[in-house]
Parts: structure tokens; C-alpha cells; sequence
């Protein structure tokens, strides 16, 4: 049985000595294609970063922290001698790209940085922010279905992360775009950053987001130390009431009976004091338990160490006009040697 093997051979030689040809309409179709890589560049609105860098505390300690530390070094990270935190470094990233945690930085106050007019975040990047010229039509179509098919506000509106509404949700989606988080798995430290057309709002926002992740994280860690504190005040105002209630009642005995001689009243005094003695070694005991309890609140706080803070950004992290120019022209020649060697395919290529 014979099989038939087709070789393809492809004579290079022959593909420059036609590009070289041709060079006029490759020139000319780099050039415009370059022209209109500096235009989109041009139109493109600038994009500056912010990054806030924090160092949060370890939660593991002695050998636990020994072993991890070590683990470390060989590039893994093994979760020893755990505090019982559901919350750790490594799902910050999650936390923060919850609809709840973005759903809070609505509110915050940002300042434009040339104008210094302010604006709820939310508001900001559903109505000032600059636009493409290209993304315009887009726009156009978008807000004139909008038109046809929304239904007319009745009053105010407030946000509800279990609900949104299609404009929240599509800020929601921006804003998962616009910040993110990552954590380094040998040494816990976390990265912020925040990009943003305007470099004073980038700074502020990346300040905000560090502020609202430093609570929530606050937050949960002392949840359980607020409610049992809470709940010791409680016992401690029951208690302080009791212990003034039984203190009035026989200090009022005490001063009726004072000059009464009948072991009756005597026994009546001894029992209201030993009432009172016994409520105060109560009151006594629930205040030592409150104090605690408000220590282990200020013990469960996590400390969290900047490592670097937010700052405005003086340069722009946009891609560099020069290389928008040096890849569009590059992908004009691309064009134009595409279509020319289609064109005369069978010029080049022997099978």
C-alpha cells in the first residue's frame, strides 16, 4: 500500500524579494495603521495607579509559627496551629470582590484632583468619568434602549447587595475590575491596588478599600468578643440595679429600726444585709467578668502594618504612546504582507 506524503516548501527568498516589491503599499499601510494606533492612543483616557501594600499579624505562634516559616521558604504554606479565623490572607481577594465589600464603597467622598469637585463614588463612575470617542456609539444604543424599556423611578433608591439593580450591578462589575487584591503565600503581605483615570481619586479609593478591609476583617475577628461583651454588660446593669435596690432597702430598714430593741426587726436587718452583701459579691464578680471581657475585644483587634501607604500617582500607567505606535504599524505590515502573499500564494509555495 502506497501513501502519498505531500511536502509543502515554502521559499522565504521569494517572500521577501515580493515585500521588497511591494514596499510602497506596505510603508502606506503601516503608516496609516500607526496613525490610527496614536489616535486610539490619543482618545484613550489616561489610567493611574494607586497601591497600598499592609503586613497583617500572624495569627500562629512557637513551633506553629516555626514550621510555617519554614514551609515558607520551600515555597508552600501550611496552615499550622490555627487560631480558628475563617479569615485568613489568602481569601482576602474573595472577601474584597464580594458584592457586599463593594457594595459598601458607594458611599465613599471622592475629589476630583484639577477641579476638586466631589462626588460619591457610586455617582462618579456612573456619570464623570471620561469616555472613548470610539465606545460612543455603543453608548448611544445602549442608553436608547435604556430609554424604551426601563420603567420610571418612584423617590429614592437604596442600594441593596442582595438586589441590585442593572446600573449597580454593571458599577459592581467596574469596580471588581478597577481594584484588586493579591497576597503573596510565603508572606502573607497584601497588595492593594486601585486604578482609576484620576490619580488624586485612585490614591483616595485605594486608601478607602485598605480602611473597609482593615474593618471588615476587625469586624469578624472581634464578632464573638462584642456579643459576650455586650452580653457581661447586660449582667452588669442587672447586677448594679440589684445591688442598689438591696443597698435602699436596707439602709431604709436599718434607719426604721434603729431604735427598735425586738429580735424580730434585728433578724429582718440581718436578713436585708446579708441580701445586700450577697448581691455586691455578685456585682462584684460580673464587673471582673466585664473588664475581661473588654480586654479580649481589644486582644482579638488584628494589627495590620503598612508597609506602604496610598499616594497620588504622578506618572500614568497607560501603555506609552511610542509602543501603541510601534504595534500598530507592526500589525499594518501584518495586513498588507498577509494579503500580498495570499494574493500570489502559488508564487512561493511548491507542494
Amino acid at each position: 500500500m502506497e501513501v502519498n506524503n505531500k511536502i509543502i516548501n515554502i521559499n522565504l527568498f521569494t517572500i521577501v524579494r515580493m515585500l521588497i516589491a511591494d514596499k510602497r503599499k506596505v510603508i502606506i499601510y503601516s503608516c496609516v495603521a500607526g496613525v490610527i494606533g496614536v489616535i486610539l492612543a490619543f482618545a484613550t483616557p489616561k489610567i493611574y495607579k494607586s497601591t497600598v501594600i499592609l503586613a497583617p499579624e500572624e495569627s500562629g505562634a512557637g513551633f506553629s509559627g516555626s514550621m510555617s516559616s519554614l514551609a515558607a521558604m520551600v515555597g508552600m504554606n501550611i496552615k499550622v496551629g490555627q487560631t480558628g479565623d475563617a479569615i485568613y490572607p489568602e481569601i482576602y481577594p474573595d472577601l474584597m470582590s464580594s458584592t457586599n465589600f463593594i457594595v459598601d464603597l458607594f458611599p465613599i467622598t471622592v475629589t476630583k484632583n484639577k477641579t476638586g469637585e466631589q462626588y460619591t463614588y457610586q455617582d462618579y463612575l456612573q456619570h464623570h468619568q471620561k469616555i472613548a470617542f470610539y465606545s460612543y456609539p455603543k453608548i448611544w444604543v445602549v442608553n436608547f434602549v435604556k430609554r424604551l424599556t426601563s420603567k420610571p423611578s418612584s423617590g429614592s433608591h437604596k442600594t441593596n447587595p442582595f438586589h441590585l439593580t442593572k446600573d449597580e450591578y454593571e458599577i459592581v462589575k467596574a469596580m471588581k475590575g478597577i481594584i484588586s487584591c493579591s497576597v503573596d503565600k510565603k508572606t502573607n503581605v497584601i497588595t492593594i491596588t486601585v486604578e482609576d483615570q484620576d490619580p488624586l481619586i485612585a490614591a483616595i479609593v485605594a486608601d478607602s478599600v485598605q480602611v473597609h478591609l482593615q474593618h471588615a476583617i476587625t469586624d469578624y475577628r472581634t464578632k464573638k468578643a462584642r456579643n459576650d461583651l455586650e452580653y457581661m454588660q447586660q449582667l452588669f446593669d442587672e447586677a448594679k440595679e440589684q445591688y442598689k435596690q438591696a443597698r435602699q432597702a436596707y439602709a431604709a430598714c436599718a434607719d426604721s429600726y434603729q431604735n427598735v430593741k425586738l429580735q424580730s426587726y434585728a433578724q429582718k436587718v440581718d436578713e436585708l444585709e446579708n441580701e445586700m452583701q450577697l448581691k455586691f459579691a455578685i456585682y462584684q464578680q460580673v464587673s471582673e467578668h466585664l473588664h475581661l471581657a473588654k480586654a479580649k475585644v481589644q486582644e482579638r483587634i488584628p494589627a495590620f502594618t503598612i508597609v506602604q501607604g496610598a499616594s497620588v500617582p504622578v506618572k500614568h500607567s497607560s501603555r506609552p504612546k511610542v509602543v501603541s505606535l510601534l504595534i500598530w504599524m507592526i500589525l499594518g505590515f501584518m495586513l498588507r504582507a498577509g494579503i500580498l502573499l495570499w494574493k500570489n500564494r502559488q508564487q512561493f509555495i511548491n507542494i
